[in-house]
């Protein structure tokens, strides 16, 4: 099977429902801790309106301390999701060279979160990772909700193929399935990855789950198996969409790379140093985060199950 690539996403989608501000300093210690463990991919931020989102508001500045000299991590890919033109045009001014950017499967989510409907948001998101990479920068554009929607329900899966076959159209080939609302289970996650799949050789799947319901990492575990190769996850299971209409954090990162050494995978990362970011992190928000592992423990390596 093909590397697991593990994405972190604790900075961006995991703070950008807390109240409470991370100070900048506070997030580069998390973020060269996470580098460090031996994780692929760290989002550092979202390139938002920071009135609406002011958790996000250092993100400009989080990408120009980490390319100073000294802070290279080889190896480490920091990406940043933007929503826009204008975040795009502010990513590229402080550096950024992996884009995320998504359209969302329910019309509805799509209104809430971007203020504009899905066709309108596929429109734009096309042409915006056409002009991303066409300047050399890495790109993966996502459908949000394309297991299920909190305000509309039931979401088609041939919507969902539709959107990912533009983006394959439009030389657009790393796409993310991701589960806002966390309504997906093992066997749609199985056959909606099994239909992308069909579309074509040359895709490579993500996923990103939220754990609403208490299926987060099954369904990681039916992604995989499905052949998802590209994991997005937060630290201590921070985290949920403010747009959706039950928020819930997203799977746990050490949960999930615990999950991953049971089954003989990705033994290079360092479950105890992403432990020690989510125990740090609970201090910070001063209560008990949702992840099991930085609570229980791991298994030790090599013990019988």
């Amino acid at each position: 099977m093909a590397k697991i690539i593990l994405h972190e996403v604790g900075l961006r989608d995991g703070l950008q429902i807390e109240e409470q501000t991370v100070p900048t300093d506070r997030k580069l210690q998390w973020i060269e801790r996470l580098a460090a463990s031996g994780l692929d991919m760290i989002q550092v931020g979202s390139f938002v309106n920071p009135q609406k989102m002011p958790q996000m508001a250092d993100t400009d500045e989080l990408f120009r301390r980490l390319a100073l000299p000294g802070r290279k991590h080889p190896g480490v890919v920091f990406t940043g999701l933007v929503l826009n033109e204008k975040g795009l045009d502010r990513g590229f001014a402080c550096g950024v060279d992996y884009f995320c950017m998504g359209v969302s499967a329910s019309d509805t989510h799509s209104r809430k979160n971007t203020g504009m409907s899905t066709a309108e948001a596929t429109d734009r998101i096309v042409a915006m990772g056409r002009q991303a990479a066409a300047a050399g920068k890495g790109v993966q554009v996502s459908v949000q909700s394309a297991f299920g929607c909190g305000y509309e329900g039931h979401v088609p899966q041939d919507r969902v193929v539709g959107i990912v076959a533009r983006f394959l159209d439009a030389g657009l080939a790393t796409v993310s399935l991701a589960d806002t609302a966390g309504h997906a289970n093992p066997a749609q996650v199985r056959e909606l990855f099994g239909a992308l799949r069909a579309l074509g050789s040359g895709i490579s799947m993500a996923c990103h789950f939220h754990d609403t319901y208490g299926l987060g990492l099954a369904n990681a575990y039916a992604a995989w198996a499905a052949g998802v190769t590209h994991f997005e996850s937060a630290f201590g299971g921070l985290g949920g969409c403010p747009f959706t209409a039950l928020a819930a954090g997203n799977v746990c990162t050490e949960d999930l790379v615990h999950l991953f050494h049971r089954v003989h995978e990705r033994h290079d990362v360092s479950l105890n140093a992403i432990i020690d970011v989510a125990k740090d992190a609970a201090l910070f928000f001063d209560r008990a985060l949702p992840g099991r592992i930085h609570t229980t423990g791991p298994i030790p390596h090599g013990q019988a199950g």
